[in-house]
């Protein structure tokens, strides 16, 4: 495959990857509004078989997001939502196939890269008063990772929204966290538990 048809194709697959979750993440926002209160223990969270894993805190209760479409190119996709109805939190952890046998490094600069200027862009597109903090480049454990910090109305409010987007085989995982945009310190604190990698 020519170096212009795998951008092309990794173009392609992060556009139908992140068009599903954006519209994903709008709704969840909702949700864990309706989600009744429970108190649940932490729990251990992975993806990209286990090469991106965490302890999730206390308090948040999983549901299974719908999975793929084919006729929209998603039909590899899976994912869970987690909602801290006390804090009114929502955790979104997503993967999907990427198409046309496309297989990427565990840090592949280009794939990572141009997920995280599409994903910024749909997101722009879709959400009312977006306002893009900051872009990071990570690495943990070897998993290369791009992290986008942004403001945005959600649910019928203001949020912060910080999204993480990784790739490894034939694999792609989007993480995104959308809290009260009074919850500054919750927010950094659960940002902050996922990267650890513990």
């Amino acid at each position: 495959m020519s170096l212009l048809k795998k951008l092309t194709v990794r173009h392609t697959a992060t556009a139908l990857f992140l068009s599903a979750l954006t519209v994903l993440g709008s709704a969840s926002v909702q949700a864990a509004d309706k989600t009744t209160s429970k108190t649940a223990p932490a729990q251990k969270v992975s993806a990209l078989s286990n090469k991106f894993a965490f302890t999730l805190p206390a308090g948040f209760i999983a549901n299974p997001l719908p999975g793929g479409n084919a006729s929209n190119g998603t039909s590899g996709a899976k994912g869970t939502m987690y909602t801290n109805q006390q804090t009114k939190t929502v955790l979104i952890i997503a993967e999907n196939t990427l198409p046309e046998g496309l297989n990427v490094k565990d840090n592949d600069t280009v794939f990572l890269d141009e997920s995280i200027t599409g994903f910024t862009a749909q997101q722009r597109e879709a959400l009312a008063n977006f306002n893009k903090q900051s872009e990071k480049s990570l690495t943990v454990k070897g998993l290369g990772l791009r992290q986008v910090d942004f403001t945005a109305t959600q649910g019928g409010g203001p949020t912060l929204n910080t999204s993480l987007l990784a790739g490894s085989g034939t694999r792609m995982m989007l993480i995104q966290v959308i809290s009260r945009v009074d919850d500054k310190a919750g927010h950094a604190a659960l940002v902050n538990a996922i990267l650890s990698g513990k």
